[in-house]
């Protein structure tokens, strides 16, 4: 059995389910051809007739007694093997593609074979192919299958996959038949979610959480969205738990509200303690400008960035907002509620790092994930099996953004635009791909360009990635700027209300979800604004169908559908599940219908 383990280890299998899904790439199937067919490999029993060598070929006629049908077979680069085997008078089984040629039959390189009337799987796999054949007999039958919630169509498939009695069984012009590929996909969805949902573990909370949100509610300027609100809903009925601490993920699109639910959920705590991570001192600083302006004045924040002041003792603030720099303060006080914006800009273990440090004991704290980057619902059913996931996918106000893809033809206009807005106290941005020139990259960079925009517009920034003092320059930016060189360190992060052009050089370069972020920081406030995608790569199909919608979980379908699906989960909740047959991007129905038979079976 350990030997088994160190077996299936290697080979990636953790599930026995993903053994019985390391189905064969092709067969080698030894049946006799009930009928000749040109153009394919056929199978016969035949007896050769007739040798005769001419320089480096060998001719030999094959007599085929069951179709009483005569067949010529060639041979290049003889050798003395060629001769005795197909010595006149020999029998065989003659395995080899039948063409025609000048209307006769015949056959290139035919080969014969001791085997006949068997189908024998090819696997491909990191151990050897009889290693995988042994613990595939060994562990997957009928039963075992059954044991593990697939119903008996979807076990008939596996088995039939593995051993098939005819290849007719399983293809259909090469492809999967329709019912085999669509069991494939439900059985892969049921995998994940099962192997995901054992790795969910609840834990009681430090306390149950329920304040009252009534004031901050009536308090806003401005009404909240009904999703808005069955979020924080779905929050407080999680908080009022006695036995399971809140682990939830909120996802929405830039612009949709997330700091109003952050700002609810501390709420919801008070009057016990909340703490909120955010991963740059600009989203930290604007976190705490949020927090000072809505909610109520008797509760106390305070900001904790890098370098910042002490703030004197903690315990007496509601509210600890920062950067990572909260992981390295001894006199943090413990707080059932934290938080953690951008939480895809953590690594895991900076994450998990702040959650431990409020557990008490078997206790954990309520633990709220935030991220702006959206997400399909296929892959939110399937997160879900591990983490409470809440999609925002509206906004609170309607944005106005156009989005043009333009060429070097174009620049003249583009500057045009330029230059009114400006004229209008808006803002600007261009993003290049690179800091420096670089001679793989058919666009200018960052720095080649300083000097034409720097001549031309007043109130001139730029900054980038390895730029030491970049958040001090997006902040003099938002304050007093008119246009900004960057690279795509604005991808997420400072509010800029007066944005309402941006530039994107080389769009075709960048994944539609890094392009959507870029776009989102425009138009924040409802301005009139452009997107302009500069591209030198005409026409572009991947371009135009990103610029026909501003929605992040349409682009995130897109995405999906123009990635072949790619990762079926989330990084940050599991890293390197591939999906082989399941389109994440359209077999929604299937996730769901795999993920109900789980909650509905209890399956372990």
């Amino acid at each position: 059995m350990n030997d088994d383990k160190t077996l299936l280890i290697k080979a990636k299998i953790y599930s026995l389910l993903d053994l019985a899904l390391s189905v064969p790439i092709s067969y080698s199937d030894t049946n006799l051809s009930s009928h000749i067919e040109e153009g394919k490999i056929n199978i016969f029993q035949a007896t050769v007739k007739s040798s005769n060598s001419y320089g480096n070929k060998l001719y030999i006629e094959l007599y085929l007694p069951k179709f009483n049908l005569y067949i010529k077979g060639i041979f290049f680069r003889v050798t003395p093997y060629h001769f005795k085997s197909f010595a006149i008078g020999s029998e065989h089984y003659i395995q080899g593609k039948i063409e025609r040629y000048n209307d006769n039959l015949q056959i290139s390189q035919p080969k014969s074979i001791k085997t006949i009337n068997k189908i024998s799987p090819k696997y491909k796999s990191n151990i050897k192919q009889n290693e995988l054949i042994y613990l595939i007999e060994r562990y997957i039958s009928k039963q075992s299958l059954l044991n593990e919630g697939l119903n008996e169509k979807e076990v008939d498939t596996i088995l039939t996959l593995h051993n098939p009695k005819s290849i007719n069984d399983i293809y259909s012009e090469k492809e999967y038949k329709d019912e085999i590929l669509n069991d494939l996909k439900f059985i892969e969805a049921f995998n994940h979610i099962k192997k995901l949902s054992k790795k969910k573990r609840d834990y009681p909370p430090i306390t149950t959480l329920n304040g009252d949100i009534s004031e901050f509610i009536n308090a806003l300027e401005f009404e909240l969205t009904p999703e808005q609100i069955k979020v924080i809903d779905d929050i407080e009925r999680d908080f009022k738990s006695t036995t399971k601490a809140t682990r939830r993920m909120v996802v929405g699109d830039v612009g949709s509200g997330k700091t109003m639910i952050i700002l609810a959920s501390i709420m919801i705590a008070y009057p016990h303690k909340s703490i909120l991570m955010a991963p740059t001192s600009i989203l930290a600083q604007q976190l705490y400008d949020e927090a000072q302006k809505h909610l109520p004045n008797h509760i106390k924040s305070t900001l904790i960035m890098q370098g910042s002041k002490k703030s004197g003792d903690l315990d007496k603030f509601d509210v600890i907002i920062g950067t990572h720099a909260l992981l390295y303060r001894d006199d943090l006080p413990k707080a059932p509620l934290v938080m953690v914006d951008e939480q895809h800009r953590f690594g895991s273990k900076q994450r998990q790092d702040l959650e431990n440090m409020m557990n008490s004991n078997d206790k954990k704290a309520h633990y709220i994930q935030f991220s702006a980057t959206p997400i399909p619902r296929t892959q939110a059913m399937m997160n879900s099996a591990m983490i409470d996931v809440s999609l925002i996918t509206s906004t609170p106000f309607k944005k106005d953004i156009e989005s043009i893809i333009i060429g070097k033809n174009d620049f003249k206009e583009l500057l045009s635009h330029i230059e009114y807005e400006i004229s209008l106290n808006h803002q600007v941005v261009i993003i290049y791909p690179l800091v420096e020139a670089s001679e793989k990259i058919e666009y200018q960079s960052l720095d080649e360009s300083i000097e034409f925009w720097q001549s031309r517009f007043k109130n001139f920034y730029y900054t980038h990635g390895k730029d030491k003092n970049k958040e001090a320059t997006l902040i003099e930016f938002r304050e007093k700027g008119n246009i900004l060189l960057a690279t795509t360190v604005i991808e997420v992060g400072i509010s800029l209300p007066r944005l309402t052009t941006i530039v994107i050089v080389g769009a075709e370069r960048l994944g539609l979800a890094s392009l959507h972020q870029l776009r989102g920081r425009v138009g924040r406030n409802g301005l009139k604004s452009r997107c302009y995608l500069y591209t030198n790569n005409l026409p572009n199909g991947r371009l135009e169908q990103f610029s026909k919608t501003t929605s992040g979980f349409d682009i995130a379908l897109l995405d999906l559908k123009y990635r072949k699906s790619g990762d079926v989960l989330d990084g940050s909740i599991q890293s390197g599940v591939k999906n082989r047959w399941l389109d994440m991007a359209s077999d929604e129905e299937i996730i769901l219908k795999a993920k109900n038979r789980i909650s509905k079976n209890n399956l372990p």
